[in-house]
């Protein structure tokens, strides 16, 4: 894959390289938060399936963590598709 500014390499808990595509930052009350597009073994990002982690300061440096909080999560969503509603086609739940 070509050497992109927008590419994040993440380590996941078995110790994995995964490749993300940086879509946004989200500034909510409850913290900062990031969202990326998940590449699949292509080297192409997986459109359908954006990943939320909140950005933590730890020292001088910024950690990515899971949200386990499912409101938290589904408000920083709700958050990213209205500021990110004119790039991507979001499907409506049912």
């Amino acid at each position: 894959m070509e050497d992109r500014d927008d590419v994040l390499v993440l380590i996941d808990e078995e110790g994995e390289e995964q490749e993300f595509e940086y879509v946004g930052t989200i500034e909510m009350e409850s913290g900062e938060y990031v969202v990326l597009l998940p590449y699949d073994d292509n080297g192409q990002a997986v459109e359908e399936e954006f990943v939320i982690l909140k950005i933590e300061h730890d020292g001088g440096d910024e950690c990515l963590v899971n949200v386990h909080d499912d409101d938290e999560l589904s408000q920083v969503y709700e958050a990213f598709k209205m500021q990110m509603e004119d790039e991507f086609d979001f499907m409506e739940e049912e």
